[in-house]
């Protein structure tokens, strides 16, 4: 059969027509659109349908926000999302929405062996929960529960928790940003914007004059960018401070979820960052400020830590999610 999936994201929206078998997926066709460039997702499929030519039965989307009662209003874009509308207005019969990082859970196991690069091997436990933590566009956070038979994906929102500092550097971080914002989350920090953060809070902090290049980089609108690769060259102090500090606030917080996930099966990174500083992720700070929870280092140490190379499982994902959840029930 044939499934519409979607990976709803704050920057970019994907949406792909996968032929279905029992085992394994195959993709037919898949487009890429700017999410901001649009004003809803409505607009975005009705379009994709257009150019199909066929009938669409059933659809599922990965979407960045919490989904509540077939609804979800997105964290980073305008949207409210609504599937039953949705029905209606483009004459689908039967759409679902999922968090995308539930979507990117339920497509983890379609991933290949070198679709995923190991941080740390601990001791995997196959019936242990695992974990996945996503820095993109936002932070995404979500679970997987052993249920004696297979791994069950479920969202989670804690990206938004309150960002707790552990370092005198860090409580000064904090300050700046609640002097700015009010309550500082995760996704403050972890995401693209936040490394932008990070960045000028150690411009202001050492009182450099901010540099041609990052004016430059704002202006063209990726920044983020700009400042991962000077830091990866070494042009940059500063960056490379950036840089180090946003490795070991993520190894920091993909520790908290993996604690109170009890995260046996591994800990997950995902989201489009993550593959991007796989060198950053292998340095010592990560791992130590994921390990680095007082009594609990022993179990810290033994979950494994792997980051997600393929983006596609949020893409497949929905669409295992229909075939596990919607199908066979």
């Amino acid at each position: 059969m044939h499934i519409l999936c979607g990976d709803i994201g704050g920057t970019k929206t994907r949406l792909a027509i996968l032929e279905a078998n029992s085992y394994s997926f195959r993709p037919i066709i898949e487009t890429n659109y700017p999410s901001g460039q649009y004003g809803s997702l409505s607009e975005i499929i009705f379009k994709f349908a257009n150019n199909l030519g066929q009938p669409i039965e059933i659809a599922a989307f990965g979407v960045a926000g919490p989904v509540l009662a077939h609804q979800c209003t997105t964290t980073n874009l305008p949207w409210t999302i609504d599937a039953r509308e949705l029905e209606q207005n483009l004459k689908i019969p039967s759409i679902h929405l999922i968090n995308d990082l539930e979507a990117t859970a339920w497509g983890i196991d379609a991933l290949d062996e070198q679709d995923i690069h190991t941080l740390q091997y601990g001791a995997a436990d196959p019936a242990g929960n695992r974990a996945v933590i996503a820095a993109g566009t936002g932070l995404g956070q979500a679970g997987m529960l052993w249920d004696g038979v297979r791994h069950i994906p479920f969202a989670t929102e804690g990206g938004h928790c309150d960002f707790a500092p552990c370092n005198r550097l860090e409580y000064e971080l904090l300050a700046s940003l609640q002097h700015l914002r009010g309550q500082v989350c995760w996704e403050d920090l972890l995401s693209g914007p936040g490394l932008i953060r990070i960045y000028q809070f150690l411009l202001n902090r050492s009182k450099t004059p901010v540099p041609s290049w990052f004016q430059l980089a704002v202006a063209e609108g990726d920044p983020a960018a700009g400042i991962s690769a000077l830091a990866s060259e070494g042009g940059d102090p500063l960056c490379r401070e950036a840089m180090e500090l946003f490795t070991r606030l993520y190894g920091a917080e993909a520790g908290n979820l993996g604690l109170k996930l009890m995260a046996r099966g591994g800990v997950y990174l995902g989201g489009g960052i993550a593959p991007k500083i796989v060198d950053w992720l292998q340095t010592p700070a990560f791992l130590q400020a994921f390990c680095d929870k007082g009594k609990m280092q022993g179990l810290m140490e033994s979950m494994p830590v792997r980051v997600i190379l393929n983006d596609r499982a949020a893409l497949y994902g929905p669409a295992i999610y229909l075939r596990e959840m919607v199908l066979r029930s």
